[in-house]
């Protein structure tokens, strides 16, 4: 297809049927409901023009955990919209009783919640279970591993774990549609950055694969940790995820900046930078069908900015 000319801003997220889409100025998600029709919800994105979503490597963290939050919202949202069998249960007691005192907060503190407890199994699976393992690695080497050495283990299972959570994930039949989107997703992209005509036949043919994909920032997260996480000490495992907790931010913030130069050049470094991200994305992404290709258009549409070169990358 037609090489790129132009880098967009405007990112998204595969939902359930779906795929959400964030320009400067607007945020859609479309979703294909039960009875084959595209429900398209249109909203303003949030604080895009704030100071700390524009200060570089402060950016990073902020940008990190708006998207968190909007992506678990938009899940819920197109769970609903989709007609998914998760909503089709009778509420338990306790549901019941949490609709009762909460009302319509209530989706704003299943949010949280959610976000808390994906947090603790995060900093339980990458940052304490690592930790551990590495130090038994050493106690069985008889204390002879140097701290560098501790740590690229540490990292090395880091992203072991990562791959291998993953292919676990992508044998879900739910998470491989999901995972159709996300290519969807990708192509559409890819597509409108070439500047042809968003149509299926156009969308067919582009990659699924991108740089800047959140597959591949996450990656380069779990890379960055290994150097900053190098300087902690080992003597407590305990203190020791404490500081990477403390020291998460400055990760978050460099890989941004990391992910944002990866795709504003394309060069032999930037390539070399991108083309791990771009091989894991064969477990986070699928070859789409046509409607969901139909879907991805119908989300980017509206958040393409009246003002051409609004949303440069």
């Amino acid at each position: 297809m037609s090489k790129e000319k132009m880098k967009t801003s405007i990112g998204g997220q595969a939902v359930i049927e779906g795929v959400m889409m964030r320009g400067p100025e607007k945020t859609a998600m479309a979703v294909r409901k039960p009875d084959g029709e595209i429900a398209l919800e249109l909203w303003e994105t949030a604080n895009a023009s704030a100071w700390y979503k524009k200060t570089p490597f402060v950016r990073g963290i902020f940008n990190f955990i708006d998207m968190m939050k909007l992506g678990y919202q938009c899940l819920m949202k197109s769970a609903e919209l989709s007609g998914s069998d998760m909503l089709e249960e009778e509420p338990s007691k306790f549901e019941k009783k949490l609709m009762d005192l909460f009302g319509d907060k209530l989706m704003n503190v299943i949010t949280m919640i959610a976000m808390v407890l994906g947090v603790g199994i995060a900093v339980v699976l990458f940052m304490a279970l690592p930790t551990a393992l590495s130090k038994g690695v050493n106690l069985l080497a008889g204390g002879a591993v140097p701290n560098m050495g501790l740590s690229f283990i540490e990292g090395g299972l880091k992203i072991v774990i990562f791959v291998a959570y993953l292919a676990l994930v992508r044998r879900m039949e739910e998470m491989k549609r999901m995972f159709s989107y996300h290519g969807a997703e990708h192509k559409t992209i890819a597509c409108y950055e070439a500047k042809e005509e968003l149509t299926v036949e156009n969308v067919r043919g582009f990659t699924r694969f991108h740089p800047r994909c959140g597959t591949s920032f996450l990656l380069i997260v779990l890379i960055i940790s290994i150097l900053v996480f190098s300087v902690v000490t080992w003597q407590n495992g305990l203190l020791r995820v404490v500081l990477k907790l403390a020291l998460l931010p400055v990760v978050v913030g460099i890989a941004y900046e990391i992910i944002k130069l990866a795709g504003r050049y394309d060069n032999a470094v930037t390539r070399i930078i991108s083309a791990p991200g771009l091989w894991l994305q064969r477990l986070t992404t699928n070859e789409p069908d046509d409607s969901m290709i139909e879907v991805a258009i119908a989300s980017i549409k509206p958040v393409i900015p009246s003002q051409e070169g609004a949303d440069k990358w």
